[in-house]
């Protein structure tokens, strides 16, 4: 099977410890991982802001990258849900056949970390070992495009040591929501801030979820406060095998 890592922006800028962390556990399930170096931006941020001619470009690219491979595996869920969700509608607004060709055979193959190890791979043991109490934040890309469900948590129910706390109203959104946070700001800080209350009232050490960007925005918050919870995406969790920070 041909894997590649779509990295995502956000996590080649400012995580790419989370890329690592992906390349580092499929090894370990015994995968070899391709990195296309020609890969740039999804999209996302034009399409959710209404740039969409300014997209074209930008999912022809993604095709012509990831043309070829069996599966394309991202550890974003609001990136996965832009390839899968909305690729095909540039295309077709775009109003050229052949990229919407392309899009139809590379975009059911974009998979979200937690639904590749799942569904594709069929394992929810991935042989990690994390000896902390640990809560789940579902994303809302995860949640409601992707469908991810459980997939996330059978994971981390599986990882030996770890201990997976409830996060009250898990299903609220954090406040981030990419440009949603620079517009709004003062009311993405007040969701962000009923979110820290949540973690706080679960009892973990350790928030994660299947995107940075939304950890970036809890994690901020909960360092401004002096929290002693941090925050660490699902892959760094999954490739950790007792010997963590």
């Amino acid at each position: 099977m041909r894997i590649a890592l779509f990295i995502t922006c956000f996590n080649d800028l400012l995580f790419p410890e989370v890329g690592r962390a992906v390349v580092t556990l499929l090894g370990r399930l015994g995968y070899e991982v391709e990195f296309p170096a020609g890969q740039t931006c999804c999209g996302q941020m034009h399409f959710n802001s209404g740039y969409r001619d300014e997209c074209i470009p930008l999912v022809r690219r993604f095709t012509d990258a990831f043309e070829g491979y069996d599966a394309v595996v991202t550890p974003s869920a609001s990136c996965a849900a832009m390839v899968r969700h909305h690729h095909g509608t540039v295309a077709g607004e775009a109003g050229d056949s052949s990229l919407v060709d392309a899009v139809g055979i590379v975009a059911p193959r974009v998979y979200e970390l937690s639904e590749f190890l799942v569904d594709v791979l069929g394992v929810t043991d991935v042989g990690a070992r994390f000896a902390h109490t640990v809560a789940l934040h579902p994303t809302c890309h995860s949640q409601r495009l992707l469908r991810v469900g459980d997939r996330p948590s059978r994971l981390l129910n599986a990882v030996d040591g770890l201990t997976l706390v409830d996060l009250p109203n898990a299903e609220e959104c954090c406040g981030f929501g990419g440009m949603f946070a620079v517009k709004n700001a003062a009311t993405s800080v007040a969701m962000g801030m009923d979110k820290v209350d949540h973690v706080h009232a679960s009892g973990a050490e350790v928030l994660t979820a299947a995107d940075t960007s939304c950890l970036m925005h809890i994690g901020g918050l909960l360092s401004r406060q002096g929290s002693p919870v941090r925050v660490m995406h699902l892959a760094e969790i999954l490739a950790e095998t007792g010997t963590e920070r």
